[in-house]
């Protein structure tokens, strides 16, 4: 009878030991979760400095860390009035301006996907307070259980430049600053210039979309110094890129039979696509309405993954334009041509093929990496790297201050040079 009630005295002293352990743990993931949102919705550096300092002292390690701003922050915002303006002041002063329009049904507790729509127009003058930009053929948006944000361009800033590339996530990180965002459903469409701004960032910059939608643009334009930039288009950066094209048979300005030369390479190349002919179409979006439940459904079919096992990027910058997800060329051995950067991950080995790239570095992620053990990379074909990668809480922070992306965290930067 003794040992009876030692031992149920034993497994009593344990459960409280074990539910003392599960409620401690749930006050720090509680007071982990303040100090995320307090993160998250940082004003300015300064801010964010302060609240990284303080989630490095609250944290016991970096795998907590990591947990916290996996979960992300606690969201209060409200769906209030549906339609919303907001401005983004650039470094330089410059006022970019958009709009957005939130469900009336918007639930903090549920993540929303967000869709950006380019308006198309931009050789016009600055827009002004008022939003009137967004007005011509979104009123369908309305009525959608997402965020639809439209972003304002004009004769100063096109699409297709280096400004807008940085004005459009900025303004997805305050989007995400308020609302639940579901990151691997973000989605880039326009029209017209706007079309040919989707084309820009598929070719340019993909890391934060799932899926870009052109319509009733042209891909060519970007090639022109006068009007477009005088891009180069290399279409290896589309392989994981989801497009949904959709040109008017009798449009005057970017014909269908002008774009199928351009969408002759994306079948023969594999890239992932729908190509829609409106028969009889001009350059307008009268048939929008017809289509939006195709363009649902295709939306709904790609969502992004944030992690891929392989990865291949062309960058003819190592400045800008230089990263694909969790891969980046940092330097080119060659600075007037293009650098091609292909690796595929299995478990923690790195394969990598590089033509004309000097340096590059890989972004780890700790669910797809044990970095408890190894990492080997080898670089074609030779082995370039077989080691420890240390985990560091200023990295894991420095990208999560960046992007506030919860679904594409990385606690570790291995930085590589490749051998003449």
């Amino acid at each position: 009878m003794k040992l009876l009630i030692d031992n149920a005295n034993k497994i009593y002293v344990l459960l409280l030991a074990v539910m003392f352990n599960v409620t401690a743990f749930a006050a720090a993931d509680e007071a982990g979760q303040a100090l995320v949102t307090r993160f998250w919705e940082a004003s300015d550096a300064a801010e964010r400095e302060a609240a990284s300092a303080a989630l490095k002292g609250a944290a016991t390690d970096i795998n907590t860390l990591y947990r916290w701003l996996q979960a992300g922050p606690t969201y209060t915002a409200a769906a209030g009035e549906s339609r919303h303006e907001g401005a983004r002041a650039a470094a330089d002063g410059t006022l970019f301006r958009y709009v957005y329009i939130v469900p009336a049904s918007y639930d903090p507790a549920r993540s929303y996907p967000v869709e950006f729509m380019l308006h198309g127009g931009v050789s016009r003058p600055a827009w002004v307070a008022g939003g009137e930009w967004w007005r011509r053929g979104y009123d369908e948006y309305r009525e959608l259980e997402q965020i639809t944000v439209m972003p304002a361009s004009w004769e100063d800033n096109f699409w297709w430049q280096d400004s807008q590339a940085e004005n459009l996530p900025a303004i997805l990180r305050s989007i995400k600053q308020s609302y639940n965002v579901d990151d691997n459903r973000v989605y880039l469409s326009g029209v017209s210039d706007g079309g040919t701004g989707v084309y820009f960032f598929a070719f340019k910059q993909p890391t934060e979309w799932a899926a870009f939608m052109p319509y009733i643009g042209h891909p060519g334009v970007l090639r022109n110094a006068q009007s477009g930039g005088g891009h180069a288009l290399y279409f290896e950066n589309l392989m994981h890129n989801p497009l949904f094209i959709v040109n008017g048979e009798n449009d005057p300005l970017y014909p269908a039979a002008s774009v199928t030369p351009f969408i002759d390479i994306l079948k023969g190349a594999n890239i992932k696509h729908e190509f829609t002919v409106i028969a009889d179409g001009g350059h307008n979006t009268n048939w929008m309405p017809a289509e939006l439940p195709r363009i649902n459904a295709f939306k709904a079919a790609n969502v992004r993954d944030p992690l891929p096992d392989s990865l291949i990027w062309v960058a003819d910058n190592d400045q800008r334009y230089n990263r694909n997800a969790w891969i980046r060329v940092d330097a080119l051995a060659d600075s007037g041509r293009p650098g091609l950067l292909q690796v595929e991950r299995v478990g923690n080995q790195f394969t990598v093929k590089a033509e004309r790239v000097a340096a590059f570095s890989l972004l780890l992620n700790p669910d797809e990496v044990n970095l408890n053990e190894l990492v080997t990379v080898n670089v074609n074909g030779a082995m370039l790297f077989n080691g420890q990668v240390l985990q560091d809480a200023n990295t894991l922070l420095r990208y999560a201050a960046n992007e506030l992306d919860r679904s594409q965290l990385f606690t570790a930067e291995l930085r590589l040079q490749v051998p003449n």
